[in-house]
Order: C-alpha cells, then structure tokens, then sequence
C-alpha cells in the first residue's frame, strides 16, 4: 500500500516527490489493537499537555484502576469526579471523559468491529459529539489508532505550516486550501500528511 501510496503522490505532486526524497521511507506504524474508547480517553489526557507531563496524569488515572487492564466505560462512572481529579485531570477533561463513557454504553462511539465498517467522515461525526473532542482529535484516531489511509487534518498546525514552507506561501494557508490542494494526494492523504510533519524535522 505504502508503495503505491509514494508512486501516486510522487507522479502527482513534485515538490512532495522531492520532499519524500529527502525524508526517505515512511515510518508509521498505527497501534491497531487500542480499542477506540482507550485510545479515546488517553487522547482526552493528553490535550494540550506535553508529553511527559500527560504521561504521568495518564498513568496515575490508570492506577485508580489496579484490578483492570484499561478502565471500562462504568468505571470511570461510577469513580466520583474528586478521585478522578485527584490523578491530575482537570474538571473539563473529567467531564469529557464521563461524557465519552456514557456514550460508549449508548453506542453512540462504535467499536473496533463497527468502525471496520464505517466512512471516516461517519467516525468523525459520531466520535466529535463527545464533550471535548474535536474533528482534529478524531483525526488523529484515524490516523495513529485506526490506519485509515486517506486523512488530511488541515486544521493541524504544524501542516499548515509545513505546507506554506513547501508550497512557499507567504502567509499561514487557511484548512481550506490544504484540502483544496490535497485531492491531488486522495486517496493516499494520510502519507502526504506524514511526510509534512516530517519536513518539520529536517
């Protein structure tokens, strides 16, 4: 797939041809097993903290739960908003997390099995009803989580400004240019995306 992915973007786009030159393979490996809602509540952590500073409140939200591998959805339920916060999580990520959790036993979030059956845009629409999570979040899911190979999240900021270096915009490009621009890229725009966040590196 990654093959013919490079071939259509390289024949299509010689600025990405280029810049797929420079960076060399593409290395991203999604994490396929996660489950939706795991992946989900770790997303929800993890917004707009850096890394090791989510990691830890990640990891102490994790330790509430000694006898699970990964909470369920009536878990974080029935835990009492002060335990949850008492891990780290602020009151807007405790309540983003409930949310999720209650729509996870409404079937409102679909798991692993349903997604294998459903467009993107229909996963984006169900999972952005959660309290706190955004078409870019989902985005992410789709990309990192779930494989799916045609993702182009334009709102991102380091693609949209990896996009106006490549593309030499003066200013920053507006989500709707990116998209614009990426059906050149369909359906292979989640490669395209890999390879601008990493011409950030370079």
């Amino acid at each position: 797939m990654t093959a013919n992915a490079l071939r259509h973007i390289k024949k299509n786009d010689k600025r990405m041809a280029r810049l797929i030159k420079k960076v060399g393979p593409m290395r991203l490996k999604p994490e396929l097993k996660q489950s939706p809602f795991a992946a989900l509540v770790e997303a929800i952590v993890y917004q707009q903290l850096h890394g090791k500073a989510a990691a830890t409140i990640f990891k102490r939200v994790l330790v509430l739960f000694p006898k699970r591998k990964f909470p369920k959805p009536e878990d974080f339920l029935n835990t009492p908003d002060k335990t949850l916060r008492s891990a780290g999580l602020s009151g807007a990520k405790t309540a983003a997390i409930k949310d999720l959790s209650q729509k996870m036993l409404d079937g409102v979030i679909p798991t692993l099995k349903q997604i294998e059956k459903m467009t993107d845009d229909e996963i984006v629409e169900r999972i952005s009803s959660v309290r706190g999570i955004g078409r870019w979040t989902v985005e992410m899911l789709l990309i990192f989580k779930l494989g799916r190979p045609d993702v182009l999240p334009a709102t991102d900021f380091a693609i949209r400004k990896a996009f106006g270096q490549i593309y030499k915009q003066k200013e920053m490009p507006p989500p709707k240019a990116i998209l614009e621009f990426g059906e050149i890229w369909r359906p292979h725009r989640t490669t395209a995306a890999w390879y601008l966040w990493r011409s950030l590196d370079l």
